[in-house]
């Protein structure tokens, strides 16, 4: 399977597996494959309703408050069947600069 495939494949199953929490934001973050194991390891990264600030008004300037949380997702798929082996969680290290707010 070629990168493009492996990555239409986990978008479509990350939308189909979190449908029902009506996950926004759906995007590509990174893809690696593993020559070892044969195994295409693609990130997506996504945004639930409850990941929205509470106080979501209109604003003239780019509030970093305002921004919605992402959750990132590493699917795991077989090349030669192009099974999903599996889906877990990618841990972000967040930078808290406050020159960034």
């Amino acid at each position: 399977m070629d990168v493009k495939s492996a990555v239409c494949l986990a978008l479509e199953y990350a939308r189909d597996i979190f449908e029902p929490e009506k996950v926004t934001n759906l995007g590509l973050e990174e893809v690696e494959f593993d020559d070892t194991s044969n195994r295409w390891n693609i990130t997506v990264g996504f945004s639930r309703p409850w990941d929205y600030p509470e106080n979501t008004m209109p604003v003239l300037r780019v509030d970093r408050d305002r921004i919605p949380k992402r959750s990132y997702k590493i699917v795991q798929i077989e090349d030669s069947t192009q099974e999903i082996i599996a889906i877990r969680n990618r841990e972000v290290n967040v930078c808290k600069d406050s020159a960034l707010r």
